[in-house]
């Protein structure tokens, strides 16, 4: 084992452990640490067997494993960001969908009391 699998082992388990008790002290939601959770399991698997990477790297026609391996991690990572770039898009959404409907229920009270003022 090379000194950059092992680094790579033991950053793929810090990750996989590191969500794990997130998830466990309620800081991230189940729904959102399996993409993060599947990423760390991947690395993992890529770090471990160095002959996954030689066939990644020939099926890739790339002349290097360690630009492989970046590759793999780059792919990995971008996948996680991607969807949490779409989860954090449907809570905009959803909080200004949320911000209209108080203030039109806002605005509701507002008119409802100055119609009981008035009479």
């Amino acid at each position: 084992m090379t000194a950059t699998a092992g680094f790579l082992i033991a950053v793929s388990l810090v990750l996989i452990l590191a969500v794990l008790v997130e998830v466990r002290r309620a800081h991230i939601r189940v729904e959102y640490s399996v993409s993060w959770l599947a990423a760390g399991l991947a690395l993992l698997l890529v770090s471990s067997f160095p002959g996954a990477l030689s066939f990644l790297t020939g099926w890739l026609h790339l002349e290097q494993e360690p630009l492989t391996l970046l590759l793999v991690v780059g792919c990995i990572f971008l996948f996680v960001l991607f969807r949490l770039s779409i989860v954090v898009s449907s809570l905009k959404d959803n909080n200004i969908a949320l911000a209209q409907r108080v203030a039109i229920l806002e605005y509701r009270v507002s008119a409802s009391h100055e119609e009981e003022q008035s009479e």
